[in-house]
């Protein structure tokens, strides 16, 4: 299913006026409830505040009618934004599965609208719009799979795997700025800078770990 998921979710930037059922938030929240257990992040579920995107009838940068969202934050370390992507791109796959659409949004939102509880010690990374899509957003197209890898000899087939799923994942202006690298049978995601790249190489990390089975470092 996740993988399903990996293959139909693109970006969505454009929402209609229409609730998320109650059932579909409750699971939700019990997945990120799941989900900050797990990394001790503290991602929160916003429904029905549109305030972050210019309020329910306005737009806001390239977004419009967007008012449920996931407010991606955590305690303020040097992995905080790695941790961010890829467990937020957990919770977008989650909501992938629902029949619900999704957009990362690092810049064109107002931060101080958000509705979330940010303790001293930790920071607002972004957030990720969540509703019912005007449409089912359409892929981008990217780099060749041969420019997103480095491998010493044949690389094996659940490596391929994965970075043919990395490269699907969002990632800050379709830059795919990252690279993985298998030696000695392990394997390494780098980034390689660029606009929010530490948040998209969490993303892409989730992305090869959920095809290949492995983890990258």
């Amino acid at each position: 299913m996740m993988l399903d998921a990996i293959l139909e979710r693109h970006s969505v930037r454009k929402y209609l006026d229409r609730e998320i059922e109650k059932e579909k938030v409750e699971l939700l929240l019990e997945k990120t409830e799941e989900l900050n257990k797990k990394s001790g992040l503290s991602i929160q579920l916003a429904v029905n505040e549109p305030q972050a995107f210019g309020g329910l009838l306005g737009s806001y940068g390239m977004l419009s009618g967007v008012k449920n969202y996931f407010a991606l934050v955590g305690k303020d370390t040097d992995r905080l934004s790695e941790l961010c992507g890829y467990y937020g791109e957990l919770l977008v796959l989650e909501a992938q599965k629902m029949g619900l659409n999704t957009c990362w949004v690092a810049g064109t939102y107002q931060k101080n609208k958000t509705v979330c509880e940010i303790a001293s010690d930790e920071r607002l990374v972004c957030v990720i719009a969540l509703g019912y899509g005007e449409n089912s957003g359409k892929p981008h197209k990217g780099k060749s799979i041969e420019k997103l890898y480095k491998c010493d000899g044949e690389a094996p087939e659940w490596f391929i795997k994965g970075v043919e799923s990395a490269s699907l994942a969002p990632t800050a202006l379709n830059q795919q700025r990252f690279v993985f690298e298998y030696s000695d049978g392990k394997v390494y995601a780098k980034s390689l800078g660029g606009f929010y790249s530490d948040i998209d190489l969490g993303i892409v990390k989730c992305h090869f770990e959920l095809a290949s089975g492995h983890k990258a470092d």
